[in-house]
């Protein structure tokens, strides 16, 4: 129950962990489907699915890796 409430918060701007340990910030939430872009560089994005996330991280995190 606590993960599914995780995937469904997801939004535009959160910094994520993913299981697999990529950090980025989400560029697009598609609402239909399970899947999102995460930015994880300048000029870098990936496709995860919603449920590859395992943590929603504090603002400003990647600034601090």
């Amino acid at each position: 129950k606590e993960h599914k409430g995780l995937m469904e918060a997801l939004s535009k701007g959160d910094e994520v962990l993913t299981q697999g340990g990529l950090v980025g910030k989400i560029t697009k939430v598609s609402a239909e489907k399970d899947f999102i872009v995460v930015s994880i560089a300048e000029g870098t994005e990936v496709t995860v699915q919603k449920a590859a996330v395992s943590a929603v991280l504090p603002k400003g995190t990647m600034k601090n890796l």
